[in-house]
């Protein structure tokens, strides 16, 4: 197949995948909203779960068609795009204040998710059973964050806001539609260029589909941050993580086991040191958020300068 026809494609599935989390969300929220649920639950739950969707569709449609470096170097990519970029980008916008609750228990619960990955990345496989342990932290993450969301339900009801149950439950539907579709698109025609140009699958999950992907979170993010919904800008972030470590590689990994092992260019091996680097991303945040309670524009800065150095490095290992 010509590339630009591969090109034009891939650039459809994104829209697809795009426009369909951006419907799920609406949708979502707009329940999450009606039942009187806090913005930060919403933002670590519900959204971050729908502008997930893409990563998972792609992850999945990947781990079935074996092709578990882009499964694996999808998420990860994600993760520190998504750290790097999307925190900087917001917080370079305007400081972004992190509240403690996120800082002491959620951050610190993403970042054992992806120590956890790490752990079970080190054999370059990820198993039946050790995708169900991802899969069950997730469940567990989840139930803890309803309890929360009853703990600290709203008060007050805006009367005023349009509600409609068949609005919703379209919106929901409509975006799973758009997600799943688009998502296959986006693995048969980025595996359709990375073979055409000569990438390695891990690049091409740690660049395209990546970056593709995370385009919902950047832009929830963004508008949330400038609405001054930080706790739901913050929130889309860590929950995003959250669900694509354990969700997505827990789901992945339990329809098919994820083996990276008989992949080609060493991929097993740059999954760890890819893993490892998002784990440093999330210590140094951690340890921006706990010296002010914020990001601040200077070191929104330095965190997208550190994704542009990142893509450089895995341009040139490629």
């Amino acid at each position: 197949m010509n590339i630009l026809l591969y090109i034009v494609l891939l650039l459809g599935g994104f829209a697809l995948l795009i426009k369909g989390a951006d419907i799920f969300v609406a949708g979502s929220s707009s329940l999450a909203k009606k039942m009187k649920i806090p913005p930060l639950i919403v933002g670590l739950t519900i959204v971050a779960m729908g502008t997930s969707a893409p990563e998972l569709a792609v992850s999945i449609s990947s781990a079935v068609k074996g092709s578990n470096g882009l499964a694996v170097s999808n998420v990860i990519g994600s993760d520190i795009f998504n750290l790097l970029m999307v925190l900087g980008v917001c917080s370079a916008i305007s400081p972004l204040s992190v509240s403690d609750n996120v800082i002491k228990r959620d951050y610190p619960v993403s970042l054992a998710a992806i120590a956890a990955m790490e752990l079970f990345l080190i054999n370059g496989i990820i198993g039946r059973w050790e995708a169900a342990l991802l899969a069950a932290g997730l469940a567990v993450y989840i139930i803890f964050s309803i309890k929360a969301a009853g703990a600290g339900r709203q008060d007050t009801e805006d009367n005023n806001a349009p509600f409609s149950p068949v609005g919703c439950a379209a919106g929901i539907i409509g975006g799973i539609a758009g997600i799943v579709i688009g998502g296959d698109m986006v693995v048969d025609n980025a595996s359709g260029i990375a073979s055409a140009l000569g990438m390695s699958e891990t690049l091409t999950g740690l660049t395209i589909c990546a970056m593709g992907t995370s385009l919902p979170e950047l832009v929830t993010s963004i508008t949330a941050s400038k609405k001054g919904e930080n706790d739901m800008a913050v929130g889309n972030v860590v929950g995003s993580n959250l669900f694509n470590v354990l969700g997505i590689l827990g789901i992945s990994g339990m329809i098919t086991p994820i083996d990276l092992t008989a992949a080609n260019n060493g991929s097993d091996i740059n999954a760890l040191i890819d893993g490892g680097l998002l784990i440093l991303a999330g210590v140094l945040i951690l340890i921006f958020c706990k010296k002010s309670g914020r990001i601040s524009r200077g070191q929104g800065i330095v965190l997208t300068a550190l994704y542009a150095a990142y893509m450089v490095y895995i341009v040139a290992r490629n």
